[in-house]
């Protein structure tokens, strides 16, 4: 049995939450979907890095290039563990977006003959329900090799709707890119089906797991995915650092994506080798100082256990979709049970614009996002140019769901004055 997050106690651990806001109020944080705080561990991490290990990874024979090296490298070697991957397959970008985009430019520069080269006839398979970032790339290589570009759409539900999975995933498709939860309908999708047609006709299958790995055990040695990508700033991580992870045969068939130092193996004036995976996607000085904090975040995340963490999730979102269900007016986006959803939740209020509802909300102290959380496509399919949406972590308690649920009625009735 889990035993329950104490987050008053964990609160204590992320130094924002002694700061008030708005003349005094408290923080209510309901915005890690957008980017997480970040605990002193974290923040420790990447100070004593520049503190005291600062130098350029990989490039001196001196003692701090080696302590900057060791500490990078073991950064790496945590990520490795906590996603249930091997070393070598763990690649440090400045975020998830640039991972992705990372995957989407080196197969448009695949040549001929290489797995990743697309040309007019096949098919790259997204969904409605995309982060801008798992959509345009694709959309842009797409445009650049002449391929296809197809999509799952969305149901009533705010579920994927696979009764066309045969169809979507035809024999022609090369590349399958999906989140795993969406930001703004916290669904989880189910992977097993989309995998299994996926592979039958040859497909490499992308997952955006941004949302998904800070929230819940993911171990990509049993997932089935071929690549993987999460940003660390949602993860209590530092911007600036990002992961794509990939299968080690399929980054070796990989072009690079950028060039210059770090990443080559030999180099003359007329031409050049490239090492292997992972260096070979990591031209230049890295940002290392981000990736161990990143590290430390992780370690944290691990300490107090992605289950519980996800349990905790949950019951604040149950809390918070009943609430909201007993208030009249208010229209819930996404799943409302706790099958296969994650703890974010996007709702709108009849009569009041989603940005002023948040600028309301924000008086009380109360952070959530408004708008259309970079997915045009998603909201048009829902029919509204904007939602509300609250996020949950594990510093999060009951208390600030009910803190929610009293500002959307308060917010009812200030704007009620005004129609």
């Amino acid at each position: 049995m889990l035993m329950p997050l104490n987050p008053v106690k964990i609160r204590k651990d992320f130094p924002i939450f002694e700061r008030t806001v708005r003349d005094g109020k408290k923080l209510i944080y309901l915005d890690s979907g957008a980017t997480s705080q970040k605990p002193f561990a974290v923040i420790d991490a990447e100070v004593n890095f520049y503190k005291f290990h600062n130098a350029a990874v990989h490039r001196g024979a001196h003692q701090l290039a080696e302590e900057a090296t060791d500490a990078y490298e073991g950064a790496r070697g945590l990520v490795a563990g906590f996603i249930g991957a091997s070393v070598d397959e763990v690649i440090f970008t400045k975020s998830a977006t640039e991972s992705i985009n990372l995957l989407a430019y080196a197969m448009g520069n695949a040549p001929r003959g290489n797995r990743f080269a697309l040309s007019p006839g096949d098919k790259i398979v997204v969904t409605e329900m995309e982060h801008h970032a798992n959509l345009i790339p694709w959309q842009e290589l797409s445009n650049r090799t002449g391929a296809t570009l197809d999509w799952f759409q969305v149901n009533d539900e705010g579920r994927l709707d696979l009764s066309t999975l045969h169809a979507v995933i035809s024999p022609e498709t090369k590349v399958v890119a999906i989140t795993h939860q969406s930001n703004v309908l916290g669904t989880i999708n189910p992977l097993d089906e989309i995998l299994k047609r996926a592979h039958e006709v040859g497909a490499v299958v992308v997952l955006d797991a941004c949302q998904s790995i800070p929230h819940l055990a993911v171990d990509v040695s049993t997932l089935g995915v071929d690549f993987l990508a999460f940003s660390g700033h949602k993860a209590l991580g530092p911007t600036g650092v990002g992961i794509l992870w990939g299968k080690a045969e399929l980054l070796d068939q990989l072009p690079p994506f950028l060039y210059g130092g770090s990443m080559i193996e030999s180099v003359t004036m007329t031409e050049s080798t490239w090492a292997p995976s992972p260096r070979k996607f990591e031209a230049g000085v890295p940002n290392m100082a981000q990736a161990v904090g990143l590290g430390a975040a992780l370690e944290y995340l691990q300490a107090v256990g992605l289950n519980a963490i996800h349990k905790h999730e949950i019951d604040l979102t149950m809390q918070l979709i009943n609430g909201l269900q007993k208030i009249e007016g208010v229209k819930i986006f996404g799943p409302t049970n706790n099958i296969m959803r994650g703890g974010t939740v996007s709702f709108a209020v009849d009569q009041i614009h989603p940005h002023d509802l948040g600028q309301y909300l924000d008086s009380l102290g109360i952070a959530v996002r408004t708008g259309h959380h970079c997915a045009w496509p998603l909201n048009k399919k829902l029919g509204v140019a904007a939602t509300t949406r609250a996020s949950f972590y594990l510093y999060n308690d009951s208390d600030e769901v009910e803190a929610l649920l009293d500002g959307v009625l308060g917010a009812q009735k200030y704007f009620a004055r005004f129609s």
